[in-house]
């Protein structure tokens, strides 16, 4: 194992993303699937319908007329839905390797990625990621995350920022957007209850959840 591979405090990097990969917060294989009403504003704009979340983690959306309104609803319940999918690390990340760049200002570690994701990179500080850059869908995206909720049962993201950059010239695809998400308890799972997403380009979003019920199995 090369220096660079193992921390300043003696960990491997490959600890470190495992550790903060298995910290974060996922659904278990009995999730059931919710039902929940919602109201998206967009801009000026607010519409409201019914929502579901299938057990399968696709989406519907019911009651809303506008395509546009209810493109972004799917999309958003299909973006929480597929990140709390739960996979063992090695079959995500078994093709990867990594190694340390350096200990940042505020304590963290940031881990460069080689091998099937070359190219990627990672920040991890107190089992979490604070920082996920990946290539994805032709783009690069960098998510920085400022502040976690504690489920009991692993951590969430709640505030952080994104932006999008292009992998092969570095141009910034579209303004960065600030996120800050509100979750509930439902029987036994973390859903979702409130996003409010602003961004540069004045393109804000407030999407919340209401009622939310649990399927039947």
């Amino acid at each position: 194992m090369t220096a660079t591979q193992v921390s300043a405090r003696g960990v491997s990097a490959r600890d470190l993303v495992k550790a903060a990969y298995e910290n974060r917060y996922t659904w278990d294989k009995n999730f059931p699937g919710y039902k929940t009403d919602v109201t998206l504003k967009l801009g000026d704009e607010t519409f409201t319908g019914t929502a579901q979340v299938n057990k399968d983690l696709s989406a519907e959306v019911f009651g809303v007329e506008d395509e546009t309104a209810q493109k972004v609803i799917k999309n958003q319940l299909w973006e929480v839905a597929i990140h709390r999918v739960s996979r063992p690390f090695e079959k995500t990340h078994g093709d990867n390797t990594f190694s340390v760049e350096e200990e940042t200002d505020d304590g963290a570690m940031k881990i460069a990625v080689g091998g099937k994701a070359e190219g990627d990179a990672y920040k991890v500080k107190d089992n979490e990621f604070t920082m996920v850059h990946r290539h994805m869908h032709g783009v690069v995206v960098t998510i920085n995350t400022q502040s976690s909720y504690d489920t009991g049962s692993g951590y969430l993201s709640r505030t952080y920022d994104s932006v999008y950059h292009d992998p092969k010239t570095g141009e910034q695809k579209q303004g960065l957007s600030k996120f800050t998400d509100d979750y509930t308890q439902v029987g036994d799972y973390t859903i979702l209850e409130k996003r409010t997403v602003e961004s540069e380009d004045g393109s804000n979003m407030e999407i919340s959840f209401s009622n939310i019920e649990l399927m039947d199995n």
